[in-house]
């Protein structure tokens, strides 16, 4: 019926539906038996609708446009030409991780949108839970709740450093106590480092207390060269800092490594465009 209001025409609304001309003509008179008018003027060249026909036309063509409009948009996504990502991140996991495996993704998805909000570990996780996000990516420790699943993603080994000014001894290896004794630069109590920071410390019997709270992980090299103290960074910022008034010390024993792991709900499908973001990450 949509075809043939459309073009007026049963031939070619047959061609378009790979039928033929008999076989839409029975299926249009079958329908107007089964409404109990007439929905077409046959003519010459063609056909007409009727005033009922213009009516049932009138809601039809609607909802068929919808479909059609419908079956699009799943073809643009399916195809990555379209799509919105949704990504809950820490700050050393967006530095670290996040970043260059977004530029990746972007230079062959370029018209996938994404949307990245900035956490602490904690923060993420229950922006996760909310369900205001597709995925985090964030850096442990971490507890993870009932429903999520977190996938290892990368290794990252952090170091003390200080400013080349600050008086901390550089030319030997330091115990911890020795380095707790200059002013220590540090993410507040509700931060993942500050529990991986705090975990370090306690197992060698002491108390970590940063002196200056950054409000974020990059914010602590900017303290750093501030001549504020020492604060624990990954090796990463300091390479690509690349400034030659730092100094990375070092430690025995040396800080663990930390892990970013990527979490996601463990019974939902991500959309397409997510879930093509997912396997970037995991292969990288």
């Amino acid at each position: 019926f949509y075809y043939v209001a459309k073009y007026k025409s049963i031939t070619t609304a047959a061609q378009t539906l790979l039928s033929n001309q008999p076989n839409v003509t029975r299926i249009i008179k079958k329908l107007e038996d089964e409404l109990g008018c007439t929905l077409f003027i046959r003519q010459r060249h063609g056909v007409t609708l009727t005033p009922e026909g213009e009516k049932l036309y009138s809601h039809i063509a609607v909802a068929f446009e919808h479909i059609a409009a419908g079956e699009e948009e799943i073809e643009q996504l399916k195809n990555l030409e379209t799509g919105i990502i949704n990504i809950a991140a820490s700050e050393i996991a967006l530095h670290c991780e996040l970043l260059p495996a977004l530029k990746m993704f972007h230079s062959t998805h370029p018209n996938i949108k994404v949307k990245i909000s900035n956490h602490t570990t904690p923060q993420a996780i229950d922006i996760l839970c909310q369900r205001l996000a597709d995925v985090a990516v964030i850096t442990e420790p971490f507890d993870l709740p009932v429903g999520l699943e977190a996938i290892k993603l990368k290794s990252i080994q952090e170091v003390p450093v200080c400013s080349n000014s600050l008086s901390v001894s550089s030319s030997s290896t330091l115990a911890p106590k020795e380095l707790l004794k200059a002013p220590i630069i540090g993410m507040g109590e509700n931060t993942g480092s500050f529990s991986f920071y705090s975990d370090y410390f306690k197992k060698l019997g002491m108390i970590y207390a940063p002196d200056v709270v950054a409000a974020t992980a990059d914010q602590i090299l900017s303290l750093i060269k501030a001549d504020l103290g020492v604060g624990f960074v990954p090796q990463e910022f300091v390479d690509e800092d690349n400034s030659k008034n730092l100094t990375i010390l070092k430690i025995n024993p040396p800080v663990p490594e930390r892990h970013i792991y990527l979490v996601k709900h463990k019974n939902t499908a991500l959309s397409i465009a997510a879930n093509a973001f997912v396997e970037e990450l995991r292969s990288r």
